[in-house]
């Protein structure tokens, strides 16, 4: 069986290629709005499953694939922080998450034309008391921009977190231990 990731994220190649999993990568747009009914929880599971379908429908021999689809999504009083809009809107973003306990939600789905699968991965993040000045200089750094919450856990927003409880690389948008368990159950090792 070939993998496939199904991901523009370059945080995901790196992390799979960390656990040494070969793949090949399928680059594709799959819409991510939440229904206004949706929990955060079915949202991450439904956008990680749909990017895998989408990713199993573009091959032309499907018969010898899984495809590996994945989402991440911040999640604060039930608010889903995805990546954002500008730099007012990071601002925004960290504002909230400063001094305050956060989920982060992970999934991820394997499919192949047999069958179909997912993890969850929810880790707690919890942020020290940020200034004006450290969300600003923060900001003006370009690394909130494209990451869900506003923030990269291994970049320099490391400095901001106070406590972790859950999956590191999960945080970063692919739960490794999860990841690999699920490869092991389609036969990838």
């Amino acid at each position: 069986m070939r993998l496939f990731l199904a991901s523009q994220s370059p945080r995901r190649r790196q992390l799979l290629e960390q656990i040494g999993v070969a793949f090949e990568l399928i680059e594709l747009n799959v819409p991510e709005v939440r229904a206004a009914d949706e929990s955060a929880e079915h949202y991450v599971s439904r956008v990680a499953r749909e990017k895998a379908r989408a990713g199993l429908a573009t091959l032309n021999d499907a018969e010898n694939a899984v495809v590996l689809g994945a989402d991440t999504e911040v999640i604060l009083d039930d608010d889903v922080f995805g990546k954002p809009a500008d730099a007012e809107n990071a601002m925004e973003m960290l504002r909230r998450l400063s001094d305050r306990n956060h989920r982060v939600l992970s999934a991820i789905s394997c499919v192949s034309v047999h069958r179909e699968e997912f993890e969850l991965s929810v880790s707690e993040v919890t942020f020290d008391r940020l200034s004006e000045a450290d969300i600003a200089a923060y900001v003006a750094t370009g690394e909130p921009m494209g990451r869900a919450g506003a923030y990269a856990i291994q970049g320099r927003a490391a400095r901001f977190i106070r406590h972790l409880s859950g999956s590191y690389s999960g945080v970063m948008g692919l739960p490794l231990y999860e990841t690999a368990q699920l490869l092991r159950r389609f036969a990838i090792r």
